[in-house]
């Protein structure tokens, strides 16, 4: 496993609390580069078996060639995490054992300027986690209105200047590179943070480009559903809003909604289906974030399936 390229966050905690076990089938909904997925399958040895999802055919690639030594104990599905519930039983994984899902981007598509993810260093406007298809953070920028803009800067990056930079935008489009969208925002919009004033608009951007709170949702309640009694569902996010939605959902399926008796039933009511095995989101050590910057903004939430 070739880890220069990319070092798996909360590696360690994330085996942990899985319990990867001799005969477990576990599934990781985003493979990445296949670190986690790679220790699954050590602490499983010798039967477990993993099904590995992921949206980035690129990142399927890179991960077969990085797991070849599993051999059949792992097998690759190039879709996004929110059809698991579609794939997995077919494959021989109804009722997995655990479930990973690790939101973060991975270091390779964030170091490849082609994908357009970062404004570090100059590419194209991009940001699809599948570049096959869909539309690119080009295409958002360059031809939503201005209210539009302003209402994805704010809802997925939380973006105070909101309405400001989505006038900058407007007024200076069309874009077609990261660095011209980056400059700018730098050049019209001052800041008393130490980052970059377009981090959280490309951030927003990458969110709204792959609809990733809507499959955030799908997939949590598809892992719940698909997971076998005593199954752990382990995630991993990176920002305010991602943990946010997944401490909400844990916390609603963890809570008895059974209504009293003579109250009529109602869409959602009903026992818990989760139990919380983490009351609080685990952060990566110092020593870890000495090792690996990236780990510092995320946030480790895990159930166990009742």
């Amino acid at each position: 496993m070739d880890t220069k390229e990319h070092i798996p966050v909360l590696f360690h905690e994330v085996l942990i609390l899985l319990q990867p076990h001799r005969h477990g089938r576990y599934i990781d909904g985003t493979v990445g580069a296949g670190g986690h997925t790679a220790g699954i399958l050590e602490e499983s040895a010798p039967t477990g078996r993993v099904l590995a999802f992921d949206k980035d055919p690129q990142a399927i690639t890179y991960a077969q060639e990085q797991l070849a030594d599993f051999g059949q104990r792992v097998t690759f599905v190039n879709a996004s995490y929110t059809k698991m519930g579609q794939f997995a039983p077919h494959m021989g994984f109804d009722q997995p054992d655990g479930i990973l899902l690790d939101l973060g981007l991975s270091s390779r598509q964030l170091n490849d300027p082609n994908r357009g993810f970062s404004f570090m260093k100059e590419g194209p406007l991009d940001m699809r986690f599948d570049p096959t298809h869909g539309e690119t953070a080009a295409d958002l920028v360059n031809t939503l209105p201005e209210a539009e803009l302003a209402h994805i800067f704010w809802q997925y990056g939380e973006e105070q200047q909101s309405r400001k930079i989505a006038r900058l935008v407007a007024q200076h489009r069309p874009f077609s590179t990261t660095t011209e969208l980056a400059n700018c925002i730098a050049a019209g919009v001052k800041t008393q943070k130490h980052i970059h004033p377009a981090t959280q608009v490309f951030q927003a951007l990458r969110i709204a480009v792959n609809h990733e709170l809507e499959a955030v949702e799908q997939g949590l309640l598809a892992a719940v559903a698909l997971m076998a009694s005593g199954g752990r569902l382990a995630v991993i996010s990176f920002h305010s809003l991602e943990d946010r939605f997944v401490k909400q959902t844990f916390r609603r399926l963890s809570e008895d909604h059974t209504p009293p008796p003579g109250h009529p039933h109602t869409e959602g009511d009903g026992p818990p289906t989760v139990y919380l095995l983490t009351r609080k989101a685990i952060q990566a050590s110092s020593a870890e974030i000495a090792q690996n910057p990236r780990s510092r903004s995320a946030r480790l939430r895990v159930v166990e399936k009742l």
